[in-house]
C-alpha cells in the first residue's frame, strides 16, 4: 500500500482537508506510521526501543497505540485521545474517532494472552466509545458514541448505549461512508424506532381484541 493510496482513503471519509498534503499533518496519520516503525522493533524483540516511539509519538499526537497492536490498512484515527492497547487487532479501512479505547480485561485477573479486541474491516467507531476484551466486531459495524461494548458485535450491526445493543430495527441508509457511524436524521434514533415498535404492536393488539369481541358478540346471539 503506497502513501497515496492511503491518503486518498483518509480523503474519502474527512471532507475537511483540501489537499492530500494537508492530511500529512494529521496526528492520526503520525501516529499510525510511528506505530508501524515501533510495531517493526516489538516484533524484532527490542521491546525498550519500541516503548521510547510509542512514548514519542503519545507526547506528540495524544495517540496511545500499543507497539504489539497490529493493525491492518488504511487505518483513520480522526484527531486524538484514542487507546489500542497491545494484543488488539485492527483489520482494514477501519475508522476510530477521538476518544475512543480498545481496551483489554481486568489487569489483576493474571490472565495474559489475548486482553484486548479484535476489529474486523470497514468498522466505524464513533467518539467516546470503549470496546473491551477479547471480544470480536464483525466487518462493517458502527460502534455509536460513548457505547460501551463487551459483547461480541455482528458485521454490520449499530451498537448504542451502555452497555452496547444493536439498535432494535434493520438499518438501510444511504450506501457509502457514514461520518462517526450515526446516520443525522430521526429514522435512525433508537428511540424513535421503539416507539414505532410499541405502536405496531399497540394496534394488532386492538384488532386482535376487536376481532374476539365479535367472535364473543355473535357467540351471544346464536344463544
Amino acid at each position: 500500500m503506497g502513501l497515496g493510496s492511503y491518503l486518498a482513503s483518509v480523503k474519502a471519509r474527512d471532507p475537511a482537508p483540501r489537499s492530500r498534503l494537508e492530511i500529512l499533518t494529521y496526528p492520526g496519520v503520525w501516529a499510525l506510521g510511528l506505530h508501524r516503525v515501533a510495531h517493526a522493533l516489538y516484533r524484532a524483540r527490542l521491546f525498550f526501543l519500541a516503548r521510547v516511539v510509542n512514548h514519542l509519538s503519545r507526547f506528540l499526537t495524544a495517540i496511545d497505540i500499543h507497539p504489539g497492536a497490529r493493525i491492518g490498512r488504511n487505518l483513520f484515527i480522526d484527531h486524538g485521545f484514542v487507546v489500542i492497547g497491545e494484543t488488539a487487532e485492527i483489520g482494514d479501512n477501519v475508522t476510530i474517532y477521538q476518544g475512543s479505547t480498545l481496551g483489554g480485561t481486568n489487569p489483576t485477573s493474571g490472565v495474559g494472552g489475548k486482553r484486548h479486541p479484535t476489529i474486523g474491516n470497514d468498522v466505524v467507531i464513533s467518539l467516546g466509545a470503549a470496546i473491551l476484551g477479547p471480544i470480536h466486531v464483525g466487518d462493517g459495524a458502527r460502534i455509536g458514541a460513548n457505547a460501551v461494548v463487551t459483547k461480541d458485535v455482528p458485521a454490520g450491526a449499530t451498537m448504542v448505549g451502555i452497555p452496547a445493543k444493536p439498535i432494535p430495527v434493520v438499518v438501510r441508509d444511504e450506501p457509502g461512508f457514514v461520518p462517526y457511524g450515526t446516520p443525522c436524521s430521526e429514522k435512525f434514533d433508537p428511540i424513535t424506532q421503539k416507539e414505532e415498535l410499541l405502536r405496531c404492536e399497540i394496534q394488532a393488539l386492538r384488532a386482535r381484541l376487536e376481532a374476539l369481541e365479535r367472535a364473543s358478540g355473535r357467540t351471544s346471539d346464536a344463544a
